[in-house]
């Protein structure tokens, strides 16, 4: 029987690595205004850890003629904002990696436990590679390739299996309360970064990613 051991800490991206939710907020607000619908950041906060049609449609709920939109015109909606949000994080930096995460990220290599990022985001790897950490990481999952997005455990899982590591042995790292779905449905310990109200279940919370350190980490694993 294999040991009940930390060996890996898989993490999501927006709010955990880096804060590219602003640049998420700025894009859609910009499309809900050109579209003349309501969008403030209370309904952002029903974005987080969401793929980006069903993002849409959660903005499509204020559109004053129900329906208004096909298919096609929908998805052509959301390639509009991907296309203006990929403008804005072309400006990301090392200077935007959230304060705590590298030295983790660092200490983490030394001790030899893996590393993964399980994002919704069809751009993670650019924004990997803008905050030049990818040497730093054993796996950053294809949103794309993803069947069941967050709360499905499915992301969690298929990175855990890319860095051959058991669910049971892993730690996730997330900000959002569907992630902490997620990581919970998929058999691992959970770490939420934010506020107790939006991420229930975690099995330890940290009000910010300055507090994320290896010995919290193994605190939630052991816990």
């Amino acid at each position: 029987m294999r040991e009940s051991k930390l060996e890996a800490v898989i993490f999501d991206l927006d709010g955990v690595i880096t804060d590219s939710a602003e640049f998420h907020y700025q894009a859609w607000k910009n499309l809900a205004d050109r579209l003349g619908i309501y969008f403030d950041r209370k309904i952002n906060e029903r974005l987080k850890g969401v793929p980006r049609m069903d993002s849409l449609e959660i903005i499509l709920e204020k559109d004053s003629v129900p329906d208004r939109y096909s298919k096609e015109e929908k998805e052509a909606l959301a390639n509009e904002k991907n296309d203006e949000y990929v403008v804005l994080i072309n400006t990301i930096t090392p200077k935007d990696i959230l304060p705590g995460i590298m030295e983790l990220l660092l200490d983490l290599k030394e001790r030899k436990v893996k590393t993964a990022i399980a994002s919704a985001s069809k751009n993670a790897q650019t924004i990997i590679d803008r905050l030049e950490i990818g040497h730093l990481l054993d796996y950053i999952a294809d949103a794309g390739a993803i069947k069941n997005q967050k709360p499905a455990p499915d992301v969690f899982l298929v990175s855990a299996e890319n860095i051959s590591v058991p669910p049971e042995n892993c730690v996730g790292v997330e900000d959002a309360g569907a992630g902490i779905i997620a990581i919970k449905a998929a058999g691992m310990k959970a770490v939420g970064i934010g506020s107790e109200e939006n991420l229930k279940g975690a099995d330890l919370l940290l009000p910010k990613t300055a507090d994320l350190t290896f010995k919290r980490i193994q605190e939630a694993f052991d816990s």
